[in-house]
């Protein structure tokens, strides 16, 4: 069964290290240490997600229709994104994450890289030594 967006967004940013979600200005909002690094409310009659990026990748991803400048606040690299347009939720992941690291203090963002490492370092399979082998295959 496919969950909606507000609880995709939850599950993305709430694993974020010391992110935290609160009602602001009637929407749920999530912040870092007090600060909000991203949204979902409703603009023009539209569901959406607003974020921050870099200004030049703002800048570039407002030329997909499923994107434009968020109000008020467009001008600083805050974006919305139309929910119905989203197909791929890692797509979505990685401008939360890039808003995140945008906002986050460093020892937060120190964290969530931490976390990331841990997460995609190879799982290696630990071999005993040769002796230990031998002896348990004869005992």
């Amino acid at each position: 069964m496919a969950t909606g967006p507000l609880t995709q967004m939850r599950r993305i940013c709430l694993a974020l290290p010391d992110a935290t979600e609160t009602l602001t200005w009637g929407q749920p909002h999530f912040r870092v240490k007090g600060k909000i690094f991203a949204g979902f409310g409703d603009h023009r009659g539209k569901r959406t997600i607003g974020f921050k990026l870099e200004r030049e990748h703002a800048d570039v991803v407002i030329q997909d229709p499923r994107f434009e400048r968020a109000p008020y606040v467009g001008a600083h690299g805050w974006v919305s994104m139309d929910v119905s347009g989203i197909r791929d939720w890692d797509e979505v992941r990685a401008f939360l994450v890039e808003s995140y690291r945008l906002i986050a203090p460093k020892h937060s963002w120190a964290a969530f890289q931490a976390e990331e490492a841990t997460h995609r370092a190879p799982k290696t399979r630990v071999r005993q030594p040769t002796a230990a082998r031998r002896h348990r295959r004869s005992g």
